[in-house]
């Protein structure tokens, strides 16, 4: 995802990640240890139970995604350590259970017309996956959603004021979304905005077409795209698919 505003606790955090990243297998054991809570707590979160560290599985599936976070995690591309972390944590163990969980057939269409009792057949089977796979989608994007209102505190904004803010016209979101490409394609300026949360409309009316009156009046918005381009996010992604940049 991407660098916000840190605090003093969060930037020590994301140094001690690169720390292991870079083979400090010291911190990395310290890291996992100090944060199984943390762990535990995301995991309760998607489970909707207690989870003991001692005896569930789904927590052993936490733990690894957790140290997978760890060597997974860019710096510079997205929030906190943490919130990046928990939304790792949280999809592999949703794919955990609906491995668990989804009807896998393993017999051939033969021996399940042999069996004498069926407590489902084909078609219910595959109406019982194809619903939960959609329940799984819809949980998938509502954990992005959350995770994006939490970025987007970090830069004092809200989902209700790019509401507000969002250009009315479709050529004028288009505009916008080319604009946040260029800022994303640019380390420099994708810096400025991730890491002091502001648009950089001086230096960018340079690389762009449209005037500095246009950039400051979409400003919140661009920040926003920005943000979306920088992060982890699958399904808010798809929303900006189809323009041309």
């Amino acid at each position: 995802m991407s660098v916000h505003l840190f605090t003093n606790k969060e930037s020590a955090l994301e140094t001690q990640v690169t720390a292991a990243q870079f083979g400090d297998e010291e911190i990395r054991h310290e890291l996992i240890s100090k944060y199984q809570p943390f762990v535990a707590k995301c995991v309760s979160e998607v489970c909707k139970k207690y989870i003991s560290p001692s005896r569930d599985d789904e927590f052993s599936i936490g733990l690894i995604a957790f140290n997978d976070a760890i060597d997974s995690y860019v710096i510079d591309k997205g929030a906190a350590f943490l919130s990046f972390a928990k939304l790792v944590i949280k999809r592999r163990v949703i794919d955990y259970i609906r491995q668990q969980t989804s009807p896998i057939i393993m017999t051939s269409i033969n021996n399940l017309n042999d069996q004498e009792e069926k407590t489902e057949s084909p078609a219910e089977v595959q109406i019982s996956r194809e619903k939960f796979e959609v329940e799984t989608e819809a949980w998938y994007r509502r954990t992005e959603i959350e995770e994006f209102q939490q970025q987007l505190r970090h830069f004092r904004l809200s989902f209700k004021e790019l509401t507000e803010v969002a250009p009315r016209h479709r050529d004028a979101r288009e505009s916008a979304l080319k604009v946040a490409h260029i800022v994303f394609h640019n380390e420099e300026l994708r810096t400025k905005v991730l890491s002091k949360g502001r648009l950089p409309i001086k230096e960018l009316s340079d690389k762009v077409t449209v005037s500095k009156k246009t950039l400051e009046r979409n400003r919140k918005y661009i920040i926003s795209l920005v943000l979306i381009l920088s992060g982890d996010y699958v399904y808010l992604k798809d929303y900006l698919k189809g323009v041309d940049v």
